[in-house]
């Protein structure tokens, strides 16, 4: 009896699911928006602007309006805050993305680091309560005197600043005048404590030098009291006619109604009885 072989028919392979490609990142930002190429989200966007779609788009580039503000607080004072600064720069995002066209084959982020930072300028130039024209100006001045410096090899004069910009003494003085405005300084801008780590005010390290110290004030009083607590009433008069008021023996004698050689043996008398109490209170002093 013949053997019949079945052949075996092999299953048919199956299909392996779609894998999304890997989402990339530049500068921090990814190319995909919601699983979707960010190329495809501009288009939509530009043929049905919504405005759920919109803060979709905020939200996704809001680290590219932080990392601008970051690199521009890096050469600005303390006192300006960071957190400002991306608030600013939080308009300029969105003027950016009212106005991007992907059209013209231009990547977003170059576009909207641009505007970012423009708008970042514009709140500082608004903070700045100097007049462009002042900086300009005095931007010219500092540019002309290193230039004179090059080409010399030597620091400037102001003669020679004034003659390379064409303007007389005057009006050089008043150029130099208007650059060094009074500065306005923020008593709660942050002050490092290098003896704990913390950051304090300024307010509280703040050194007002129209008063005077107390302690030195009661150190002063301490040593007077003690250097003349042995004194008679006409020699502490001869100290302070002659040492504070200036006035010459003669004219001591006359006030005191002693001749000026009594003044001349009594002012003797005091420095050598002053001279001997210091020596023996050093410690006290």
């Amino acid at each position: 009896m013949p053997t019949i072989t079945t052949a075996t028919v092999p299953e048919p392979a199956k299909a392996k699911p779609a894998v999304a490609a890997p989402s990339r990142r530049r500068n921090g930002i990814e190319d995909t928006l919601d699983g979707r190429p960010i190329g495809d989200v501009w288009r939509e966007y530009r043929a049905a602007p919504t405005e759920a779609m919109r803060n979709k788009l905020v939200e996704h580039y809001l680290p590219l309006v932080r990392s601008v503000a970051e690199r521009l607080h890096s050469r600005l004072p303390n006192e300006v805050d960071v957190d400002d600064l991306s608030s600013s720069g939080l308009f300029g995002l969105l003027d950016a993305i009212a106005a991007y066209d992907p059209e013209r084959g231009v990547r977003f982020e170059t576009y909207c680091s641009q505007r970012v930072r423009g708008a970042i300028f514009d709140e500082l130039r608004a903070m700045d309560w100097v007049p462009r024209l002042v900086r300009s100006r005095t931007a010219k001045v500092e540019r002309c005197r290193k230039a004179l410096e090059m080409e010399s090899g030597q620091t400037a004069t102001d003669e020679e600043v004034c003659n390379r910009l064409g303007v007389d003494d005057a009006e050089y003085k008043k150029i130099t005048r208007d650059a060094n405005p009074v500065g306005v300084v923020s008593m709660n801008r942050r002050w490092p404590n290098d003896s704990d780590g913390r950051e304090g005010r300024e307010v509280d390290v703040v050194r007002d030098t129209r008063q005077p110290n107390p302690v030195v004030k009661l150190q002063r009083d301490d040593l007077k009291h003690l250097l003349t607590k042995g004194l008679s009433r006409a020699e502490r008069l001869i100290i302070v006619l002659y040492y504070y008021e200036e006035m010459t023996m003669k004219e001591i004698g006359v006030t005191l109604d002693l001749s000026e050689s009594r003044v001349s043996q009594m002012h003797s008398s005091v420095l050598a009885r002053l001279k001997a109490q210091m020596q023996h209170r050093t410690k006290d002093v």
